[in-house]
């Protein structure tokens, strides 16, 4: 995700009402390193999940591209990357949606991560991450991620 410009962001608050504006602020206060990257999905991304959602699967595709034969390294600076994404939203259904998304494509690419042990324990950490988060969800939603989880099983 790219950030906004000093200049758009200003524009946005300039916008907000005084008790959205706060919200926005405290909530930066959370975040050192990133302040940009979170007021830019709090102003013009939050409005819309599924476009973040959308934008977050595109990175991951276009990262699988780039690298189609992952080392430990980038495959752990792509989690962290995905990590940070997902704290900005803070939802749960986002988040299984990302995570399904990413096990998905490392499975179907030529990373060969079942050969490497530290590979094999980031992927099933990221099964680990998407259970959890499902538990949280209504059991409708979790019915609808069931089959996608299914056919990510490691032994597959």
């Amino acid at each position: 995700m790219q950030a906004a410009t000093v200049a758009q962001l200003k524009k946005q608050l300039v916008q907000l009402e005084q008790g959205e504006l706060l919200d926005a602020c405290l909530r930066l206060v959370r975040f050192k390193k990133d302040n940009k990257e979170l007021l830019t999905y709090l102003l013009f991304l939050a409005e819309d999940e599924n476009a973040y959602v959308r934008l977050l699967c595109d990175e991951i595709d276009e990262q699988f591209l780039c690298t189609p034969n992952m080392h430990k390294k980038t495959l752990r600076k792509v989690i962290r990357w995905m990590d940070k994404c997902l704290r900005f939203s803070g939802i749960k259904e986002t988040e299984v949606q990302v995570r399904l998304h990413f096990c998905t494509s490392l499975k179907n690419s030529a990373t060969p991560y079942r050969r490497h042990k530290v590979m094999t324990n980031m992927f099933v950490g990221q099964l680990k991450k998407i259970h959890k988060a499902l538990e949280s969800l209504h059991p409708d939603v979790q019915s609808e991620f069931r089959a996608e989880i299914e056919n990510l099983d490691p032994g597959s």
